[in-house]
């Protein structure tokens, strides 16, 4: 699974993510400081799934109408080690196959999907 981490993602989570076998990207590291619509384009040109803690993408995706097609995982997780936390993003990961073109929500219960809207035809 290709994943692109978003900023708000600690180092030490991307890093066991991928120690995991996960091939991932962290913006923290190729492009520190973007704004959201620029990390959801470099998840898309990418071809990655992105993961985040960050609320704002729901938003961009289904109010704004910004395209996602390889997906969205926000994690809703309480505060915990970063082992914790490491650990508990793997699982919500191993549990499921397929994340495209989906927005769904991690917490510690449960995992929420919904399929994105399609994104806007070019006339």
């Amino acid at each position: 699974m290709r994943l692109l981490a978003d900023e708000n993602i600690p180092r030490f989570v991307v890093e066991f993510i991928s120690s995991r076998g996960y091939d991932v990207i962290w913006v923290g590291e190729v492009a520190p400081g973007i704004k959201d619509q620029e990390v959801l384009s470099l998840a898309t040109t990418q071809k990655r799934t992105l993961i985040t803690f960050d609320t704002d993408f729901g938003e961009l995706v289904f109010r704004l109408g910004l395209g996602a097609p390889f997906g969205i995982i926000l994690f809703r997780l309480p505060p915990d080690s970063p082992s914790g936390i490491a650990q508990s993003i793997v699982r919500a990961l191993e549990s499921q196959k397929d994340w495209v073109n989906r927005f769904s929500v991690v917490d510690e219960n449960r995992i929420r999907t919904r399929f994105l809207p399609p994104e806007p035809e070019m006339t």
